[in-house]
């Protein structure tokens, strides 16, 4: 086991994990969205995890970064909170907010991590960017709709770690980046009928049963 300082609190945990995973299991939420425990290196693609860590110049993520005893750990300062928001308001800024007709409402990741930041679902700085909309649904059990989807690639993970390959991937490029079956219709109709792994790990219910 192992002993670090998360604002000015000692605690506890397992050697070889991150720090994002030491504070979870610790009851001190860090925003994120991106991050599973099972994964050997997240990507911290969402830049919502970021911490102080003292020895460190800047913030760092803190899903990148695994603890070592006596490490200094600060979760809540002003640059890591101004971070977190720029993020998130870029995370929106690409994100079709309509919570009232969204089957995530009230237990979607995104109105969690708004409330935590005390940050408006409602863009403050930044322009809605322009993106991809629609509903694909050439797939034969679910539909994809790309224009609630975060990118976190959680659903790509858990589906590689299910069924030893991921039967959907990104696709395309910048603001046109998307999750794709392409290719994989034939093996989802003997695969996803039984697993659903994909929809049940969504934050935003980008991916829906049909």
């Amino acid at each position: 086991m192992v002993k670090l300082i998360v604002d000015n609190k000692e605690i506890e945990t397992e050697d070889e994990v991150t720090v994002l995973q030491a504070c979870l299991d610790n009851k001190i939420y860090i925003p994120n969205l991106c991050y599973l425990k099972e994964m050997d290196n997240p990507p911290g693609s969402c830049r919502l995890c970021f911490v102080e860590i003292k020895g460190y110049n800047q913030p760092i993520t803190s899903c990148t970064v695994k603890v070592k005893e006596g490490m200094e750990v600060r979760t809540n300062t002003e640059h890591v909170r101004r971070l977190q928001r720029t993020a998130f308001e870029f995370l929106l800024s690409v994100h079709h907010v309509d919570c009232k007709n969204c089957p995530a409402n009230k237990k979607c990741e995104l109105q969690r991590i708004a409330k935590f930041l005390h940050f408006g679902l409602k863009l403050k700085k930044l322009e809605q960017l322009e993106r991809e909309e629609g509903v694909e649904q050439d797939h034969p059990f679910m539909e994809y709709v790309s224009n609630r989807c975060v990118l976190c690639g959680k659903c790509v993970f858990v589906c590689q770690k299910k069924n030893g390959k991921a039967m959907l991937s990104f696709a395309k490029r910048g603001l046109d980046t998307v999750i794709s079956f392409f290719g994989e219709e034939d093996k989802a109709k003997t695969t996803c009928k039984e697993c659903y792994a994909c929809v049940e790990i969504c934050p935003v219910a980008a991916l829906i049963r049909k």
